[in-house]
């Protein structure tokens, strides 16, 4: 549940400058931000006051983002976006499989990392809610994978596997279409909220994800169309 006073973030940069400035461009979109230095602090933080999103520079010291973002993963599934100082894909994929929902590049502009934020968190929301998800009735099964709908709970073989709710809306996106191609950019705009478009390499990774919890087989590449998940 987020704060009733605005959406708390942490937001881990060890440069004082950029730390500063987007704390207040946050503040003033009616954001409460909890600033840390370095990943130490940043991990302190965390677990002192636990925040509704955590925001988390690649690069800091003590504890890079990458160990702090599978810091708290371990810890929690709040949602977490990496910024970046490059774009480059080793930057990219190694955050998401981390456990990071998405990522951001500086220099970022502020509207549009203030979008990013909110689509998380509107992910998040709907995950944790009773909102209905995209295929709600009986329990699904494929195979030794069971998934409730309604319950938001998946197992297999009767054992339940721990999702982020992310992957747990990727998961249930394939489940409303079994055996139909879903493309990288349906499940961009399903799944993260992108409408204005966004980077495939989120899909790709998290698809990989879902596969080491779900099975390599269950989720099929079909090369150059998308996704699906075998019937």
């Amino acid at each position: 549940m987020l704060h009733p006073n605005g959406p708390h973030v942490l937001f881990v940069e060890d440069d004082d400058v950029i730390r500063e400035a987007t704390t207040l461009a946050l503040e003033r979109d009616g954001f409460q931000v909890t600033a840390a230095p370095d990943g130490l602090a940043g991990l302190d933080a965390f677990r002192a006051r636990r925040p509704d999103l955590a925001l988390l520079d690649v690069m800091l010291a003590g504890l890079d983002g990458v160990s702090l973002c599978r810091q708290i993963r371990d810890e929690s599934t709040v949602p977490i976006i990496m910024v970046s100082a490059r774009a480059e894909a080793i930057d990219v994929v190694l955050g998401l499989e981390a456990g990071a929902d998405d990522y951001v590049t500086k220099p970022f502009d502020g509207a549009v990392l203030v979008a990013r934020i909110r689509a998380v968190l509107r992910r998040f929301r709907a995950a944790a809610s009773d909102d209905p998800p995209p295929d709600p009735g009986a329990l699904l099964s494929f195979g030794d994978i069971a998934i409730d709908p309604e319950g938001l709970e998946v197992t297999r073989e009767g054992e339940r596997i721990a999702l982020t709710p992310t992957e747990l809306r990727l998961l249930l996106e394939f489940a409303a279409a079994p055996g139909t191609v879903l493309s990288r950019d349906r499940l961009l705009a399903r799944v993260w909220d992108y409408e204005w478009g966004g980077d495939t390499r989120v899909v790709d990774v998290h698809v990989q994800r879902l596969r080491a919890k779900v099975g390599q087989d269950r989720i099929e590449t079909v090369r150059g169309f998308g996704y699906k998940l075998r019937a």
